[in-house]
């Protein structure tokens, strides 16, 4: 997902110039290996399942970045195009970083029955990462606690103390390319990072640092070969190719990004995917080495793997704040909520209760959401077409 956030661990970045280098008496008072030992040590103690630390040269992917804008594929994600070169020179965005130690952390639920309720055009189907509380805090926390380990670890007077820094899915920092180089995996075809032993259900996060830190090389090559089967499986077809996202026809950008009109073309692809989706990830080969997650924070709430659309559908505002209360659902708002819904209760069988919901809403509705139930009763007035694409996607 994609946040434009700014956590600070301590300290001012106006606090010390851009060319600020550490003196060499400074430098010879650590045991720089051992420190960088120290820290993946600490690391595990904290939850994270792979630690990498990196240096900063992200010029390729700063090219990468360029010619994706360019394209126009970040739709009306316009914080990417911002801030000038600062997300691909993390020097630029932190003066006097030298590191970047990045982190991962399995998310993944145990068994949510994830293809039955894809398949089953009633229930609501939400991206396994938002199923339990908002990630951001918990990390953030994990990394802020790991950024004060490393500060203890530091001699009194040594310089810059206090200037670590970290971010989680947050600010601009790019994290996948940061990730690849630290050694955490490859980038797969759907452009997400992938793990030989642990698949890529795991979020990101990192400590910006001023410490000299030995580099760890990547020892995850790409290992996608000619498997095609994430690109094949994207109900938008979201790929112009691989390596090659158009976050624009994404189901994640349409249903969480975008806070407009869903555009007519998507919204049967988008099937009873209320909030994000997976299937790029769901098909991977490798994600059968995938470990359920051990972070009880992570773990589904209220119901949401496996609840009906309409039943979601009638929440009040107050209900959805409630029942979203610490979950990055939030962010999508109560009408961004009862647009997707709508979209997936349009895909949905012909039913009297759906018809009924979907009037009921209709009344109260702003005009984004009623455009959305209009198409979803024009729909359900279709049973012999609906039964036979249901039969189609079963098949």
């Amino acid at each position: 997902m994609f946040f434009n956030h700014f956590y600070p661990c301590g300290g001012s970045l106006a606090q010390y110039p851009s060319d600020f280098t550490i003196p060499i008496h400074s430098m010879s008072d650590l045991d720089l290996h051992q420190l960088a030992a120290d820290i993946k040590h600490w690391g595990r103690e904290l939850g994270f399942q792979q630690l990498g630390i990196t240096d900063i040269d992200l010029g390729e992917a700063e090219v990468r970045l360029k010619e994706w804008l360019a394209k126009g594929y970040h739709g009306s994600m316009e914080w990417l195009a911002a801030h000038g070169n600062k997300r691909s020179r993390p020097a630029e965005l932190l003066p006097g970083t030298l590191r970047v130690i990045s982190v991962r952390m399995d998310y993944l639920p145990g068994d949510t029955r994830q293809i039955q309720i894809l398949k089953d055009p009633t229930k609501a189907y939400i991206s396994r990462y938002t199923l339990g509380r908002d990630y951001h805090k918990l990390i953030r926390k994990r990394l802020g606690q790991l950024a004060e380990r490393i500060e203890r670890a530091l001699p009194d007077d040594y310089p810059l103390k206090g200037q670590n820094r970290a971010f989680v899915d947050s600010a601009p920092v790019m994290e996948r390319p940061l990730a690849e180089k630290a050694g955490l995996g490859w980038t797969g075809k759907h452009t997400l990072i992938i793990n030989s032993s642990a698949g890529s259900w795991f979020f990101l996060g990192e400590i910006f640092t001023f410490l000299p830190l030995p580099i760890d090389k990547p020892e995850q090559h790409n290992q996608c070969g000619d498997c095609t089967a994430c690109l094949k499986v994207c109900p938008t077809d979201a790929f112009p190719r691989p390596y090659e996202l158009d976050a624009r026809r994404c189901i994640s950008y349409l249903t969480i990004e975008n806070t407009g009109v869903i555009p007519e073309e998507f919204r049967e692809p988008i099937g009873n995917r209320i909030f994000g989706c997976d299937d790029c990830q769901a098909i991977c080969p490798w994600n059968k080495y995938a470990h359920f997650t051990g972070e009880t924070d992570f773990l589904p709430r209220h119901g949401l793997a496996d609840s009906d659309l309409v039943d979601l559908f009638l929440w009040s505002e107050e209900e959805f704040l409630t029942r979203t209360e610490g979950s990055a659902i939030r962010r999508v708002g109560y009408e961004g909520w009862l647009r997707n819904i709508a979209v997936g209760l349009g895909n949905a069988p012909s039913d009297l209760r759906i018809i009924e919901a979907l009037t009921h809403k209709r009344e109260t509705a702003s005009s984004l959401v009623r455009e959305h139930i209009d198409w979803a009763l024009a729909q359900q007035a279709q049973p012999q077409r609906r039964r036979k694409r249901k039969i189609q996607r079963d098949n």
